[in-house]
């Protein structure tokens, strides 16, 4: 089978771990980088190598797939534009700027016939991989995700650019409507939030947590998950996971050790992990998640299959997150009394005070504030 000639679209951090992966993936034969940015295209020559185009235009009849790793303000435009010329997309998450936006590529990307492929990594981590065989009906879900300000994805809050991580890890699990959404959210360095949190209630029962911050003192992904077969504590970046399991007379509820007498609750305190609950640790295989990707990538290509992580899935990612988003924005701080001032990301305790300008009037600045 014939190498697929791959470019990569964005020379930022992200576009460069791409293309260094899949420039000795063997799968395919790399073309170039396209990035706008003189000081970007100067780091992929220097640093990997690797030939270089200014406009993604210039690539259009010389590839057969791209990984889009753009900001995300520009996913829909390159990513539509090179579906149309009949070019496979791995597009990086979040798929696009809005829900309407990533329904409207995987419209493109049936219409014409393409695979189109949503970056969300952590389906390819191996704490992940290695954990899904054993959990059951997942009931409740708390996920934390926070990492140092990195400069990063200033285009999209943490909601799109962190939690929307999680909310397709859960939502691969759980395909039933959502039916309430709980979320607050505060922007302190920009204007889009930089930490949030989340309370998702499904149709199914499920309920999950999340929290999200991209000004954390340190980094953390970490998701623990109670399903109907067992507790499952995962840490995206340790190297083991951790499954309790009920012991079957727990599952059965024969166990009441409150009303057991004293003596023997105190005896059982010592027992609880070995006659009640088992301890299993896993180790994760010391897989690459990008590298993973990538092949997935090809593969869907070259069988003509679906990839694991399909366009439909990181359309729902966005829709959800976009949920999430307008939750926070009616968010009200100081209850129903609150006001505008009051309300949102971007909150605060008192008005923002606007300065009088020349030949204004203190009648014109309250209207000014008002209107604010």
């Amino acid at each position: 089978m014939s190498k697929l000639r791959l470019a990569v679209i964005g020379g930022g951090p992200l576009g460069r771990v791409h293309a260094k992966l899949a420039h000795t993936n063997p799968q395919f034969t790399f073309v170039a980088v396209a990035d706008p940015s003189p000081e970007m295209r100067a780091l992929v020559q220097t640093q990997l190598g690797l030939s270089t185009v200014k406009d993604y235009s210039e690539l259009l009849g010389k590839i057969d797939a791209a990984i889009v790793a753009t900001p995300t303000v520009f996913h829909y435009e390159i990513t539509s534009a090179l579906l149309r010329s009949g070019i496979h997309c791995l597009v990086e998450k979040p798929l696009a700027s809005s829900a309407d936006q990533a329904q409207r590529l995987v419209h493109i990307a049936r219409n014409h016939r393409r695979v189109l492929q949503t970056g969300h990594v952590e389906r390819f981590n191996p704490k992940w991989t290695t954990a899904i065989p054993h959990l059951g009906k997942p009931k409740f879900i708390d996920a934390v995700r926070c990492g140092t300000y990195s400069g990063r994805s200033t285009d999209i809050g943490v909601v799109m650019d962190l939690m929307i991580h999680d909310l397709d890890l859960i939502l691969s699990l759980d395909h039933s409507p959502i039916e309430r959404i709980d979320a607050s959210g505060l922007a302190l360095l920009g204007s889009h939030e930089d930490l949030a949190e989340a309370r998702l209630t499904f149709a199914s029962g499920l309920v999950a947590n999340l929290r999200a911050s991209r000004l954390a003192a340190s980094g953390q992904r970490r998701m623990q998950l109670y399903t109907t077969s067992c507790y499952a504590d995962i840490d995206f970046s340790a190297d083991q996971l951790q499954l309790i399991r009920p012991a079957e007379d727990v599952q059965q509820r024969l166990v009441a050790l409150d009303e057991m007498p004293v003596a023997e609750r105190m005896q059982a305190k010592d027992q609880i992990f070995q006659q009640y609950l088992t301890v299993e640790t896993l180790a994760a295989p010391g897989r690459n998640a990008i590298l993973d990707e990538q092949n997935d990538f090809a593969l869907s290509i070259q069988s003509s299959s679906a990839p694991a992580v399909s366009g439909e899935d990181g359309a729902r990612a966005v829709e959800l997150a976009d949920r999430i988003v307008q939750a926070i924005e009616s968010r009200q701080w100081d209850g129903t009394s609150s006001r505008s001032w009051q309300t949102g990301a971007q909150a605060m305790l008192q008005p923002r005070v606007i300065p009088l300008r020349p030949n204004q009037t203190e009648h014109q600045a309250d209207s000014t504030r008002r209107a604010g």
